[in-house]
């Protein structure tokens, strides 16, 4: 068993290896003049200006769910639907609950609109 993973295992002490020595190589060799104009905070190539603690619509809440619904969606019925035939009725009596919250999900979008195009 350990002819299987130990590939796995170097490959992941030597990736490890290679983050924390960049890391401390950042810190202890990197330019160190912090200035005022580098502290401000900046996004998007413009400074922000107003209050960064207000409040978004919901429409943006509701689009951001239904990119994880319809992503969740995708990454875990993709392997389901390749083996459905060999699952069989216990295959999909295990995908049903799932299956249903993404419904629901689903059908509470459409009701709030979100899925309109204007």
């Amino acid at each position: 068993m350990l002819d299987t993973y130990f590939p796995v295992l170097v490959l992941l002490i030597l990736a490890a290896g290679f983050a924390i020595t960049m890391i401390i190589l950042s810190i202890s060799v990197g330019p160190k003049r912090p200035t005022e104009m580098k502290e401000d905070p900046f996004e998007c190539g413009t400074v922000a200006t107003g209050d960064v603690s207000g409040r978004h619509s919901v429409k943006f809440y509701l689009v951001a769910m239904t990119f994880i619904v319809f992503d969740v969606e995708i990454v875990f019925l993709y392997p389901w639907a390749i083996n459905v035939k060999d699952l069989g009725w216990l295959g999909f009596f295990a995908a049903a609950p799932f299956l249903l919250i993404l419904i629901i999900g689903l059908l509470y979008e459409w009701k709030r609109g979100v899925l309109d195009v204007a």
